[in-house]
């Protein structure tokens, strides 16, 4: 709306400046408005909102000053911005509207300093007005200059149990990246309606300036429980997008009953009995976990020698796991403590219980038993001897006959999981962590608090994004969707941390181990890769067609990627063809603004999520 057009790779909010000599763009940028919005309604309240974007705010060449600024708004409508906002309005209000006629919350970003401002450089929150703001504070102790060109990343929580609003700024690169800045109570539903529209506005005065949004995503969890949304009198098509939302965003809150009921509809053990307890955790777990052995919390105390530090093997996002020891029959045994009866860890519970329970493989790791008791939620492992790979990649010398024989292992498990399974399952957080070792060195993929069972349409959709960083497909933070493919891209960052002795930073990295691999290949010189620990004892032919391998999974691409059953047909048979790959790394945009778009490119309501950028 207003002036806003599509930059390369960015949304210009106002006019940027057209060269470096520019009176004529320096005119065209005066008392210029821009506003945009993302098309869908998001809930403001019972709600946990998190929103992170980065801006650049620049001044023009010889100009002499500049302003006014930009927000970050959760708006009652999707209107246009007053006829009037511009300047020190910020595309919020104007005259007319001053004074709570508008609903609506902003974080502000000001950069001119008008007679009510503490000065030209500071954060302030508005409600109904930009005169009398919420609370300010100026950047001036932070070292941030909000117009100096550099690019500033914002993160904006609200916390709505504690009706808390919290503000972090930084310069995109410091480390560490965010500064907590600014924090306000603000109770929402006395703010804004219940449904609004989301996004920013910008303006400028009688001085030029240019503001352009680089990336954004936001987030709107429920608490505790989505408010049916009112009844529209739009089309019917746009209703229903409406009801899609909902029901994705209540996933979430409903998921470990979810995954018991296509448990159970896939095995067809639903029963008819069920007392007053029938709903509670246990009775559930009980149903669902086709497992050896039931054991009490006095047995498995007991075997951990209450929990003691001393046989902590590792922590991981949902609890602990500790080794123990029991007597019937005699075993050692590896205990996972979920951390919390949280909603949270409930679902993780069941959606364990309701996979892994089910699962029998060589290279998956064995479900023992389970223990309900309480608040406590435990669940009892085969025990790994040589612990999880991460502990080895860098650190420690595995020989490569060990390394390809647990890299064989780890794709035959995700061949059983995606196609010999039964109901297929994605693992969602495939990494080293999650990668056991037995005596033999044997790969057994464990962890499968995140699995999700594949529907018919053959992806599993979520609001949560799950997983890790730097292990996750680049589709899945912008759908919300895992799939066989995001699975294996998850694979081929093992590959290549695997082959190269060296940690995943991620592909947004600068100088990634994704990038240094992708420089080798297009030099012809992917042996440079391979672990210097080895010392050259590998097999160089081996070593190109993995790596060739881990980089054709990792293509952004999903649909590029190479299904599981093809990567082990390469790893089992030296003759099996391999995959052409592209001789530069290709771009790993998923969703870009280009230069002739007038919106943002959005996922639609089904995302839960609004993600912009690069």
């Amino acid at each position: 709306m207003g002036s806003v057009i599509a930059g390369n790779g960015h949304l210009n909010l106002t006019p940027e400046p057209e060269d470096n000599n520019s009176s004529t763009s320096s005119l065209s940028a005066f008392n210029k408005v821009g506003r945009v919005l993302y098309r869908y309604p998001v809930l403001a309240w019972p709600a946990m909102i998190t929103t992170t974007f980065t801006v650049r705010i620049s001044t023009f060449p010889n100009a002499t000053g500049s302003g006014d600024g930009m927000a970050f708004v959760i708006a009652q409508d999707n209107h246009p911005s007053p006829p009037d906002s511009y300047g020190s309005y910020l595309g919020l209000l104007d005259r007319s509207t001053q004074g709570g006629v508008i609903q609506q919350l902003a974080v502000e970003l000001d950069t001119f300093m008008n007679e009510f401002d503490i000065d030209g450089n500071h954060i302030g929150i508005d409600t109904t007005s930009t005169i009398n703001t919420v609370a300010s504070k100026s950047l001036k102790s932070t070292g941030i200059d909000l117009k100096s060109g550099r690019d500033i990343k914002l993160k904006i929580d609200y916390d709505g149990l504690n009706q808390m609003l919290y503000v972090y700024v930084s310069y995109s690169s410091q480390n560490p990246p965010l500064t907590s800045f600014l924090n306000h109570k603000i109770v929402m539903s006395h703010t804004v309606p219940q449904w609004v529209y989301v996004g920013f506005t910008a303006s400028t005065g009688t001085l030029p300036e240019s503001h352009q949004l680089l990336d954004w995503v936001f987030t709107s969890v429920p608490l505790p429980l989505p408010t049916p949304f009112p009844h529209s009198k739009t089309d019917s098509h746009k209703e229903n997008k409406m009801i899609k939302t909902i029901l994705v965003i209540a996933i979430p809150l409903f998921l470990g009953l979810l995954i018991l009921l296509v448990y159970l509809h896939l095995r067809g053990l639903c029963r008819n009995e069920r007392n007053e307890h029938g709903d509670d955790i246990e009775s559930r777990s009980r149903i669902a976990a086709s497992v050896p052995k039931l054991f009490t919390y006095k047995q498995l105390s007991k075997a951990t020698n209450k929990f003691n530090k001393e046989n902590l093997l590792g922590k991981g996002g949902f609890g602990s796991v500790y080794k123990g020891i029991i007597s019937d029959p005699p075993q050692t045994i590896a205990v996972k403590k979920i951390s919390a009866t949280s909603e949270q860890g409930e679902r993780e519970y069941l959606a364990e219980i309701c996979t892994i329970g089910r699962l029998r493989h060589k290279n998956i790791v064995k479900l023992l038993g389970w223990c309900n008791q309480g608040k406590h939620l435990l669940l009892v492992y085969e025990y790994m001897p040589n612990g999880s790979l991460d502990k080895y990649i860098g650190k420690v010398l595995l020989d490569w006959k060990t390394r390809y024989k647990i890299l064989t292992g780890l794709a035959t498990a995700l061949l059983y999981l995606h196609e010999d399974c039964g109901s297929p399952v994605v693992h969602r957080d495939i990494k080293p962590n999650n990668i056991m070792l037995d005596s033999d060195y044997n790969a057994h993929l464990g962890d499968f608090g995140l699995a999700r069972l594949l529907q018919n349409d053959k992806e599993s959709a979520t609001t949560m994004l799950a997983g890790t960083p730097g292990y996750l497909a680049p589709e899945v933070g912008f759908t919300g969707k895992a799939t066989p493919e995001s699975d294996v891209y998850s694979f081929g960052m093992v590959v290549l941390e695997v082959v190269c002795g060296r940690r995943s930073t991620g592909m947004m990295e600068e100088n990634s181990l994704v990038d240094h691999v992708w420089i080798l290949h297009e030099k012809n010189s992917l042996v440079e890769c391979v672990d210097k620990m080895m010392e050259g004892k590998f097999d160089e032919k081996q070593v190109k067609r993995l790596l060739v391998v881990g980089l054709a999974c990792l293509l952004p691409d999903s649909m590029a990627r190479p299904k599981i059953r093809k990567v082990l047909q390469i790893l089992l048979n030296p003759n099996e063809p391999l995959m052409d790959l592209p001789e530069t790394r290709p771009s790993s945009v998923c969703i870009a603004v280009t230069p002739s778009a007038s919106t943002i490119t959005d996922l639609g309501p089904k995302s839960g999520s609004v993600i912009f950028g690069q």
